[in-house]
């Protein structure tokens, strides 16, 4: 294995070297120090996933543009909290509530980011906690952009089956509506609103969402509150390449 990401990584870096735009397999091979056999074995491989690129032409190679799918996400990943934080900002001073960033941890979601509320009573959460992507409001925005087949494996590990349908539903609604709600999920007495943060190729990367007591979320602030955080989830996106 660890020979393979070698050898691997060694074709890369020719390939994206400034000497030629595309390589002769020839070339390739001299330049790498592997043989022919072994590096087309790798080269077709490396094509499948579209790491490499082979010209119809000259059948020389080229580094594919899977490279710059990797290079857009990494860029948001790392700009994502310097980015959202002013929004984030603005966003909690205009409700008054904390405000969190969320985003995909394997199985679950972990906030990155949060602005506390001004106000004494207010919800915290500890940066960096794994919480299940079923469990609260942003984890579940981030769940129903999944793949179906995702979706079905957390829910048939995180879930009781009677409730798999009414909690597909819920995802269902999320998605459609552009946001999703959580009473109590999480902390008893609290609720949150989030709505979804989309990059590159319109992909979800993160969700944001206003957390508060449940005390101070009557129905008739609640429609304020999703229209809030809609916006600024819109604004966010928009400012890195997004939807």
């Amino acid at each position: 294995m660890v020979q393979s990401i070698e050898r691997t990584m060694k074709i890369i870096r020719v390939l994206i070297s400034d000497e030629k735009h595309a390589w002769p397999i020839s070339e390739l091979a001299e330049a790498t120090g592997l043989p022919i056999s072994t590096l087309h074995r790798f080269l077709e491989s490396m094509i499948q996933f579209g790491l490499v690129e082979q010209e119809p032409v000259t059948k020389h190679y080229k580094p594919g543009y899977t490279w710059m799918e990797i290079g857009f996400i990494l860029h948001e990943k790392l700009n994502l909290r310097s980015v959202a934080r002013p929004f984030m900002e603005e966003l909690a001073n205009e409700v008054e509530e904390s405000i969190f960033l969320n985003v995909l941890a394997g199985k679950d979601s972990m906030p990155i980011e949060k602005v506390e509320s001004p106000l004494k009573i207010r919800i915290d959460e500890n940066l960096g906690e794994r919480i299940p992507l079923t469990i609260g409001a942003p984890s579940k925005m981030i769940l129903a952009h999944s793949k179906a087949a995702e979706i079905e494996k957390i829910i048939s590990e995180q879930l009781p089956a009677p409730s798999h349908e009414a909690f597909l539903e819920q995802l269902a609604a999320a998605k459609k509506d552009g946001y999703a709600i959580s009473y109590g999920e999480k902390t008893e007495g609290t609720m949150a609103v989030a709505a979804p943060i989309f990059g590159y190729g319109n992909q979800l990367v993160a969700a944001i969402s206003i957390n508060a007591p449940i005390f101070r979320v009557p129905d008739e602030r609640l429609p304020q509150l999703i229209e809030k955080v809609k916006q600024q989830a819109t604004a966010i996106s928009a400012r890195i390449g997004g939807a």
